[in-house]
């Protein structure tokens, strides 16, 4: 005979029997389960250094915060600092009986089971906040028994391990709470503004209210609901003993009172510079250890310094849409001491500073002339400043302005386009383009006529860092934003003292010292007169302006640092300035820096090279005409004339690399002039011709400012 159907409230009866049941025996039973799979439990005593997956703290060299990334905790409530409402908060709403059991609350899942059942859903949660900590700490949250289990295992484990008051701490701090705080400190900083110890007994309710569903009941999302679990919890900690009736009523007869705020260092101070890190970093790391988290990177940015030349570069920005970069490095090691990709990253994340190739105009010249001494020539070997035609290739300098013979010293300082073509007919222009790819520079390098004046764009990064090669007397250092990564048990995954690269010499030190002697004329008397510093402390720096005047450049250094400054627009129109904007740019970033900094000299002139420009200087007494600077000490093959034996047959340059094709401008006055042809070294000696120049190319016209008058 079957058995009759069982009314409702005899069903819901057993159903909470059969659990009441259940939990006593799980309870006991996992006792006796304990001796044989603690062993294989991790290792609870590593709580402390408990961090989520793909969390990084990025630190200054001085070790202050640049930027929090990830699920992190911010900032943690100090041990034995927790405030005692906030405490009586959470275990009302999480756990009454915290106090009472050892880790696994066999009577609260029978609680539950019943409360669930009686309300025929999940109405009340049957976890500890030992069982909680547990899993987010150590486990996954997938729901399954085998899961369960370990969660219970491990937080029996903790209780025997820690106190309770450890173990309540550690859950506080971090929990997840909503709005990317994690922990009730960086919850009180996100809803109200406020430290921990200033939340008011309704704000710690609500704050304790947000675990079973954070991004639900977060009050910046749903304040009816944030409220509706507030007075919950209220309700609660009345029960349960910790406030009054009347302390209740007053806490929900409180208004929110949201006072939000970004979570602290959830913005960088230096956005450009730490996507920079973060697209170095795998360089460093595996994919593993980046995921893995925990990390702490400190890096090699001054933040002081930082700040400085973010608020320098809108302060002195030639107008008001053009876009600016600064890099700023030590030359000895390559540590990058500032970067500023742009006006704004929360309008374009682009960084102008590593990113945007741009012609670097009359910068490259650092290339040319160095080049030049590396292949026997020196600052005092004299050039002809005239109108010059390389084929069907006429470079001019700023204004027309020409200066007859000069020396190439005085072409640098003055930026005299046509010298420094001159420079690189006479030496070839592989040499230039090894030197350059020596002192690292990395994008497309070809044998055209213009290469000379900056034709190939270049990023502000790679540029700097051959200036500061220069400044560290021929020895290359890679740019590098790292110093030390600690992983989250504080061992060091990487330093550079033990990890990193170390320089290698690329010039010879008596080449880069007479380079830098050179750079130092530009700043004293030349067009970089701008950036000149107080108390005749020593600069060497280059400007440089590309065509139409789109990109405005100035590269300088001291002893101890090296920066560059770049500005120009996006879409690359004329930016209605000069190079020398971007001199007084750098001029107002370093004016506090250097006082911080001992004042040091450049190496001096190396004493052979000294002396090979005073047999030189004698030289040209000799040979250049006096009272005709611009008359040519040179002259030129007479036009229709049959090469000497043995002299190699003159070739025509084309224009284009396709030959005529009916592109090409038409001449401009400069290309009206007569060419002048250099010397032709002996057939052994004969460097290798150009290709010829894009037609696109033919107009440059790189000058930087109006020739010096003096």
């Amino acid at each position: 005979m079957a058995h009759p159907r069982l009314s409702q409230p005899r069903k819901l009866g057993r159903t909470a029997a059969i659990g009441l049941g259940l939990g006593i025996v799980g309870a006991v039973g996992l006792g006796a389960a304990i001796d044989i799979l603690d062993p294989q439990l991790p290792d609870v005593q590593g709580l402390g250094s408990f961090h989520r997956p793909q969390t990084i703290t990025l630190l200054d060299l001085d070790e202050q915060i640049i930027q929090q990334q990830g699920p992190i905790t911010r900032n943690k409530i100090p041990d034995g600092q927790v405030p005692e409402h906030l405490k009586q908060a959470f275990i009302a709403a999480e756990d009454r009986r915290f106090y009472e059991h050892g880790g696994v609350d066999g009577w609260g899942v029978a609680r539950a089971l019943v409360s669930n059942v009686q309300q025929r859903g999940i109405r009340e949660g049957a976890s500890t906040i030992t069982q909680q900590l547990a899993r987010m700490v150590f486990l996954s949250q997938e729901q399954t028994l085998v899961r369960k289990v370990k969660e219970a295992l491990l937080a029996l484990k903790l209780e025997r391990q820690l106190s309770k008051e450890k173990i309540l701490e550690q859950y506080i701090n971090n929990v997840y709470l909503g709005s990317n705080a994690y922990g009730a400190a960086d919850a009180a900083w996100v809803y109200f503004s406020k430290r921990p110890e200033q939340l008011t007994l309704p704000e710690a309710a609500l704050i304790a209210g947000l675990p079973p569903a954070p991004s639900v009941y977060s009050p910046l999302v749903n304040p009816d609901l944030a409220q509706r679990q507030r007075r919950s919890v209220l309700q609660n900690m009345r029960e349960a003993g910790f406030i009054t009736k009347e302390e209740e009523r007053q806490a929900n007869a409180t208004p929110l009172n949201l006072a939000p705020a970004e979570p602290k260092h959830f913005a960088s101070a230096a956005p450009y510079f730490t996507e920079w890190v973060e697209r170095e970093l795998p360089r460093i790391l595996s994919l593993d250890q980046i995921e893995r988290g925990g990390l702490t990177i400190r890096t090699t940015l001054n933040l002081d310094w930082q700040r400085h030349a973010r608020q320098v570069m809108k302060d002195h920005r030639p107008g008001e849409e053009i876009q600016g970069a600064m890099v700023a490095m030590d030359p000895t090691t390559g540590q990058v001491r500032v970067m500023v990709g742009g006006q704004s990253f929360y309008d374009s994340q682009f960084n102008r500073a590593t990113q945007a190739l741009r012609s670097p105009g009359s910068t490259f010249k650092l290339f040319v002339y160095t080049a030049a001494l590396r292949e026997g020539l020196n600052p005092s070997t004299v050039f002809i400043d005239q109108p010059t035609c390389f084929g069907a290739y006429c470079p001019g300098n700023f204004g027309g302005k020409h200066f007859g013979p000069i020396t190439m010293k005085t072409a640098l300082s003055r930026s005299v386009n046509t010298v420094a073509v001159q420079a690189m007919a006479r030496i070839g222009a592989d040499a230039v383009i090894e030197t350059a790819q020596a002192l690292g520079l990395q994008g497309e390098l070809d044998r055209y006529w213009p290469l000379a004046l900056g034709a190939y764009e270049q990023t502000l990064l790679d540029m700097t860092t051959a200036y500061a090669a220069v400044n560290n007397r021929g020895v290359y250092a890679a740019p590098t934003p790292f110093l030390t990564v600690t992983g989250p048990d504080g061992e060091e995954l990487w330093n550079r003292e033990r990890d990193g690269r170390s320089g290698r010499r690329v010039l010879d030190a008596q080449v880069a010292d007479t380079m830098a002697w050179m750079l130092q004329e530009v700043v004293k008397s030349g067009t970089g007169i701008a950036a000149q510093l107080p108390d005749r402390r020593p600069v060497a720096g280059k400007t440089g302006t590309s065509q139409r005047n789109r990109d405005l450049w100035f590269i300088g250094s001291i002893p101890q640092l090296t920066t560059g400054v770049w500005y120009g627009y996006d879409d690359e129109r004329d930016t209605r300035q000069v190079s020398g904007e971007a001199a007084w740019t750098w001029k107002q970033f370093m004016l506090p820096i250097v006082a911080t900094l001992p004042q040091q000299d450049f190496p001096p002139l190396p004493e052979s090279m000294g002396q090979r420009m005073k047999r030189q200087e004698v030289q040209n007494l000799r040979i250049l005409p006096q009272g005709h600077p611009g008359s040519t000490p040179f002259t030129a093959p007479a036009a229709g004339r049959s090469p000497a034996p043995g002299e190699p047959q003159p070739e025509t340059i084309q224009a284009s690399p396709h030959g005529d094709n009916g592109e090409t401008e038409a001449p401009t006055e400069a290309q009206q002039e007569s060419p002048v042809a250099l010397p032709s070294p002996p057939p052994s000696q004969q460097p290798p011709l150009l290709r010829p120049l894009d037609p696109e190319t033919n107009e440059f016209d790189l000058g930087d400012i109006p020739p010096f008058q003096g």
